[in-house]
């Protein structure tokens, strides 16, 4: 493999964290005789160009600093390649950085697990999720935490985790049940009341709520977890059980696996990596092996 590799650098994460997190990187990566390149976009679609670049001109590595924002964007530039990828998470959420056991907001000890791992070959297949020519590691999220970003989305103030908290409170007032059609693999189609269908190639979202915990990266099967008809009561007794994974002992949660979910339901978006893919419905692939991954 080539010495010459690529940070991927993502300047607003984390407030600033992305720009400060690619120094300790990249200082780590040339102490191990990697030569180190920087791209930074002007914008995601920029930047997505950029690093595709890299990947076609024949970098060694993609190695994306930011968080699950990022290494999505950086997974559209390596999926289906032969360019292992790297992360030095420093964002909000890095659940896809979690589910693979990387160091989380430590980009010095990141950096210089990734050069290790170049040098002794430590590289891993782990399945993607894909929705057309979107790919994603973590968890494909619709119903009533997609509308929850959507308010988020909208709002201007406050700023941070504060502002989805207050767009959590306002959704769940308005909330109801959403007539859902499931479809797994080539069964038949399911028509169910559902407060949300979380679609997880990984175990969780975000910033650790472990919506889909038995969600395994290198099964080939996502895991649908299914949030049933149920009060608001109930979805606040349930809710707080998600950071603990012990939410799917509830009667009113059922987990699915299949390698293709088709999901639909009026006015619903999706979303993927924290990301929005688009409405529903949405068919969702799980990838065996869609990408090469460093370390640990």
């Amino acid at each position: 493999m080539t010495s010459e590799i690529t940070l991927f650098v993502n300047p607003t994460a984390g407030r600033g964290r992305g720009a400060r997190a690619a120094q300790p990187a990249a200082s780590a990566l040339r102490a191990a005789d990697f030569s180190v390149r920087t791209v930074l976009g002007e914008d995601a679609d920029d930047a997505l160009v950029r690093a595709r670049a890299a990947v076609e001109g024949g970098t060694g590595a993609l190695i994306a600093v930011g968080g699950d924002g990022m290494a999505g964007l950086a997974l559209r530039a390596v999926a289906g390649t032969r360019t292992p990828l790297g992360l030095v998470a420093v964002g909000t959420g890095n659940d896809f950085a979690r589910a693979l056991g990387l160091p989380v907001r430590r980009p010095d000890a990141a950096g210089r697990m990734i050069a290790d791992a170049l040098k002794c070959g430590r590289i891993r297949e782990v399945d993607l999720g894909r929705v057309g020519d979107r790919w994603f590691g973590t968890v494909l999220a619709s119903g009533f935490d997609s509308r929850v970003n959507d308010r988020g989305n909208r709002m201007r103030r406050p700023a941070g985790r504060l502002k989805y908290d207050l767009a959590m409170v306002a959704e769940l007032a308005a909330f109801r049940p959403l007539p859902y059609r499931i479809r797994l693999d080539d069964g038949e189609v399911r028509e169910i009341e559902a407060t949300l269908v979380a679609v997880g190639n990984g175990s969780s979202y975000g910033g650790g709520m472990r919506i889909c915990p038995g969600a395994d990266l290198t099964d080939g099967l996502f895991d649908i977890t299914v949030v049933g008809d149920c009060s608001r009561a109930t979805l606040l007794r349930v809710f707080p059980r998600v950071y603990r994974g012990t939410h799917v002992d509830h009667p009113a949660v059922t987990v699915l696996r299949a390698a293709r979910v088709e999901i639909a339901a009026e006015d619903v978006t999706g979303y993927a990596d924290g990301e929005p893919l688009g409405p529903l419905p949405l068919t969702a692939r799980c990838v065996r092996g869609g990408v090469r991954i460093i370390g640990p």
